[in-house]
């Protein structure tokens, strides 16, 4: 405005000058002619001095150009002066602002002073990168505050970041359950999807394992220290842990959403109570709400129990175990230690494994293990019976005091003793209780999510791409699919979840595969005998056995220092029997060698079709099993069947 002002002071004199020459003109004429005309003529009226009509033109353009140039001067001028007037406005008003921005964002690229940790809980971070000095500090990255949070006791005015981060409230991809299924189908998603954000919610309060070891080889660790770093000896030797994967590989459920690359999170500790479809979202026992976009359903099972231990009150149910989890391993270990006497109730693979496991140890401690179940031998409901009989006298052989045909009537806790009566009068006195009866599949989240439960086999139905509803999956334990060969079937056993839970993770991604694989299972009864199973195995078919004599390296032992892992399906499930090459050497009879079944394979026959098949202390021949029950022809004689696992070869 100053400058409009000091333009305008020129322009006037200039005006008023050119205004008095105009009049002083129109005079001269009116007296030279004698006479004041009464009008004057717009053509003889000049703003420009005496003279010729080309001159007052030129003048009046002049006057013109310098009135328009003012003019435009003067706009410029207000404008840029009003534009400069708004940004120091904004300036000055910004500065309380940025005041109270700078100093959290600094602290975020500190590593926290000594002083305030022991005021305020610690919040795991990323290792820093290249992390500036405390004297000095940078600015922050754009996501500086997902990557570190820093939590502090009282935030600065007009922060709106939280002092911590939060839970997602969506995540691409959930996965409920964190066993063997889930983190197969975590690592499949991530395969076919790099970027892929997958969130695991499980109640257990560490990161997925597998279950298998539990059973079997921790109970032969050397190692004092076995119940706190879960690390074991595998039978070959090797050393491993039962974690698939160490903490470092899965990132904080907090800084899911701020992962740029994705990532696998695992929220340990919390429980999914409601499930709703058409909404997409599920709510956990604190009432928290996450949304999804696909979502995976690997619950797996809860171990049964006796109604007359569950009725028998407290007192009992203290002094028992239901084994499944890591915890139950612990809690098992440290009473096997300190009891006098322990009783498995159970003959089947969990029950015989704990049985001999413990048995073993019974020699060290002076532990009197006792195992009992209402068949007639060991495993009775999976081997045929002579069979059966053998592994009853394996098992007795390890110290372990075997009572058949045991049906229990009621227990009971006298005097810090448990006494567990059995239907035929016979009473059995023990410090501790071992049930293993069987596997209840857990679908709790049927009722809310309104999916189908199978009325014979237990467990959510699912159709062939192990899909219950859409955007819903289930693999593991609690899925019951449909098998083109064998039925609709439930099967409980680690590598059914290991493939399961990979196909519903790609089909998560959209592959939309069909399930057809044949899974299989194993059991050892220490590291000398052992089998690997297919199929349906039920002891109530008619079975052929073709056995030979064993060697050196037909033992578990041998089988995993041959293969390199002591989880066996993990070598044979990508493998593919495209041909057999059958040994040479003649067959023996069926089921010969008097009570020597060293090694060998039964087949299991419905309507004289094999369905199902177990390879006796015979290992890395399941790509064979598996073809023969996925062609599902008659055979005429299984001798030449038998053959193609090559038995008889030393």
């Amino acid at each position: 405005m100053l400058k409009c002002r000091t333009v305008w002071k020129k322009l006037a004199p200039l005006a008023r000058s050119s205004s008095t020459v105009c009049r002083q003109n129109v005079r001269r004429a009116g007296l030279n002619s004698g006479r004041i005309p009464t009008c004057v003529p717009a053509a003889h009226m000049s703003t420009g001095p005496a003279g010729g009509g080309r001159e007052n033109q030129l003048y009046i353009l002049l006057v013109a150009a310098t009135c328009v140039g003012g003019g435009v001067y003067a706009y410029l001028t207000v404008k840029g002066d009003s534009q400069r007037y708004q940004d120091r406005i904004d300036e000055i008003a910004s500065r309380p602002t940025k005041q109270a921005t700078e100093q959290p964002a600094a602290l975020i690229q500190l590593e926290p002073p000594a002083v305030e940790a022991t005021e305020t809980e610690a919040v795991p971070e990323p290792e820093p990168q290249a992390a500036p000095s405390p004297e000095e500090p940078s600015p922050p990255a754009p996501d500086a505050e997902v990557l570190a949070p820093v939590e502090t006791t009282e935030p600065p005015p007009g922060d709106s970041s939280p002092a911590s981060l939060k839970l997602p409230s969506h995540t691409p991809y959930l996965l409920i359950g964190g066993g063997t299924a889930s983190f197969a189908a975590a690592r499949s998603i991530r395969a076919r999807d790099p970027g892929a954000k997958v969130l695991i919610v499980t109640d257990e309060s560490v990161p997925p394992y597998m279950r298998p070891p539990l059973s079997k080889e921790l109970w032969f660790s050397d190692d004092p220290s076995v119940t706190e770093t879960l690390r074991f000896k595998q039978w070959n030797g090797k050393e491993r842990s039962i974690y698939f994967q160490p903490p470092s590989f899965y990132i904080n459920a907090e800084e899911l959403d701020g992962a740029e690359n994705g990532g696998v999170a695992v929220l340990s500790g919390r429980k999914v109570v409601h499930m709703d479809v058409r909404g997409n979202k599920i709510k956990l026992d604190d009432d928290t709400e996450i949304s999804y976009d696909k979502c995976l359903i690997a619950t797996g099972g809860a171990p049964r129990n006796l109604q007359v231990i569950e009725r028998a009150g407290e007192e009992v149910m203290k002094k028992t175990t239901l084994f499944r989890k890591v915890e139950d391993f612990k809690s098992l270990d440290k009473v096997s230690r300190n009891v006098k006497s322990i009783t498995i109730i159970g003959g089947g693979f969990l029950g015989s494994e704990l049985a001999c496991a413990l048995g073993r140890r019974s020699t060290e401690c002076d532990l009197e293990v006792i195992q009992m179940f209402p068949e007639k031998g060991n495993m009775g409901k999976v081997l045929p019976e002579y069979l059966s009989n053998w592994t009853t006298e394996k098992v007795k052989r390890e110290g372990v005091k075997v009572i058949p045909e045991a049906l229990v009537k009621s227990v009971v806790c006298k005097d810090d003793k448990l006494e567990i009566q059995l239907k035929d009068g016979r009473l059995v006195k023990t410090d501790h209780i071992v049930a293993a009866v069987g596997l209840e599949p857990n679908v709790d989240l049927a009722k809310s999510a309104g999916l189908e439960v199978d009325s014979d086999f237990g467990g959510f139905r699912v159709n062939a791409e192990l899909q219950a509803r859409s955007n819903i999956w289930v693999a593991g334990d609690a899925a019951c699919f449909y098998d083109i060969r064998l039925g609709r079937r439930r099967v409980e056993h680690h590598d059914h979840a290991v493939v399961s839970g990979r196909l519903a993770g790609e089909n998560m991604t959209g592959a939309n595969k069909p399930y057809w694989h044949q899974s299989m299972f194993w059991s050892d009864l220490g590291p000398d005998v052992g089998y690997e199973a297919i199929g349906i195995v039920d002891s109530s078919l008619p079975t052929v056995g073709v056995f030979a004599k064993a060697t050196a390296k037909d033992t578990p032992r041998a089988a995993t220092e041959k293969s390199g892992t002591g989880i066996r399906s993990e070598s044979e499930t990508e493998d593919t029997a495209t041909s057999t090459v059958a040994s040479s050497t003649s067959a023996p009879a069926m089921v010969q060698q008097k009570d020597e079944y060293g090694k060998g394979v039964i087949f299991y026959l419905r309507d004289k079709v094999v369905v199902g098949i177990i390879l006796w202390n015979v290992f890395n021949r399941m790509p064979i099993a598996r073809k023969i029950i996925k062609d599902g022809e008659e055979h005429a004689d299984l001798n030449e069947v038998a053959k193609l696992f090559n038995i008889h070869d030393d």
